[in-house]
């Protein structure tokens, strides 16, 4: 009250809406109950009620700040799936009802020459969706909460007929493996192409390799996932990277490798399956330096490449051709109260291959 009056609203409060969702505090990374705060919708916005939010490795590294980057309190998810409730009077590609996405960015600048060329992803001042500064100043909350509140040309349109649920962990780790395949060639039938790693990123990559018509074997440590690469994924074949015989029967047969593994691990021997000028692409983040030797790439031309996300151009094709060719993520659908249970199999890579937090049916704020 103010001279026996309800005081005005603050500027701020007037151009925010209320959200909720759960939040890490600290490093114990232990996520809770949360009220905050969104953006309202402006001109070029779209509001989502968020429906379905995946788990990425990435939140389990940002809510313990394994990367020393995070700002409590922190509000993860980029893997964000929902419909859209309202548009700004600018929107032109999405209407009230659409089925629409969120993946790891939700700004940038818009006038360097990474986004003129669609790679908003390599923008010096790309934003991320969670743990970010915003334009306004304010710091960005990601999908495990009821809404998000994106500029239209970072929403993804999901088609119809394309599963939400599974569907949403495709906007992490569907690009990610997606983009390296179609810049390095490796999506033209027919060639070979080595998936090393077979969790949340390497499972997805073996579809999107059959979908390009490739042949795909799988690299794995574990002798023990042969059966589910080959009859349930689909990949032609598997290679035990311990297996010294079965690494040299396979010398200089793969056009191009993605290796999805972070933990340490030795790539040199992987360059001895490219054929000359063949390229592996590093899509994991081991947080140790790599050893690698110079010769195994002298000899043969051989090139090691990184890779991180898509532009939002990419997204969108991948997104496409993802529920044409029927690509979805393997999950496990959880409840938000869940979430912490989750985050432990997560660091012991205890799930098949990606959970995902049932938003719209299980978070509540009473």
């Amino acid at each position: 009250m103010a001279n026996g009056n309800i005081a005005a609203a603050s500027p701020e409060e007037v151009l925010r809406s209320p959200a909720f969702g759960w939040a890490a505090r600290d490093t114990s990374g232990v996520l809770s109950p949360f009220t905050f705060s969104r953006r309202k919708n402006g001109e070029n916005d779209v509001t989502i009620k968020i429906l379905y939010c995946g788990i990425c490795h990435s939140d389990l590294h940002s809510v313990k700040n394994e990367w020393q980057n995070s700002v409590y309190p922190i509000v993860p998810g980029h893997e964000i799936v929902g419909v859209v409730t309202e548009v700004g009077g600018k929107v032109d590609r999405f209407k009230v009802g659409d089925h629409a996405g969120v993946g790891c960015m939700v700004n940038s600048c818009r006038s360097c020459h990474e986004c003129a060329g669609h790679h908003e992803n390599h923008c010096p001042g790309m934003i991320l969706t969670y743990n970010s500064t915003d334009a306004d100043g304010t710091v960005t909350y990601g999908g495990y909460s009821d809404s998000v509140v994106v500029e239209e040309h970072f929403a993804v349109r999901f088609p119809a007929g394309m599963p939400l649920d599974r569907g949403a962990p495709l906007l992490c780790a569907g690009i990610t493996v997606y983009s390296p395949m179609k810049r390095f060639g490796f999506d033209v039938p027919g060639k070979h192409i080595g998936v090393v790693g077979l969790g949340g990123l390497g499972h997805v990559a073996v579809k999107f390799g059959k979908a390009f018509g490739a042949k795909v074997t799988v690299i794995s440590t574990s002798p023990s996932k042969k059966q589910e690469a080959v009859e349930r994924l689909g990949a032609d074949a598997f290679l035990v990277s311990k297996d010294p015989d079965e690494m040299k029967a396979a010398w200089g047969t793969m056009d191009g490798i993605i290796n999805t593994v972070s933990a340490a691990h030795e790539v040199t021997p992987l360059l001895s399956l490219l054929k000359t000028f063949g390229q592996m692409a590093m899509v994991g983040a081991p947080e140790k330096p790599l050893e690698i030797y110079a010769f195994p790439l002298l000899l043969g031309g051989k090139s090691i490449v990184g890779s991180i996300i898509g532009g939002m151009k990419e997204t969108q094709e991948m997104i496409d051709f993802a529920a044409e060719h029927n690509v979805t993520a393997d999950i496990e659908l959880i409840s938000m109260d869940y979430v912490n249970k989750a985050m432990e199999r997560v660091a012991k890579a205890d799930v098949r291959y990606r959970f995902v937090i049932d938003i719209g049916n299980t978070l509540s704020a009473t």
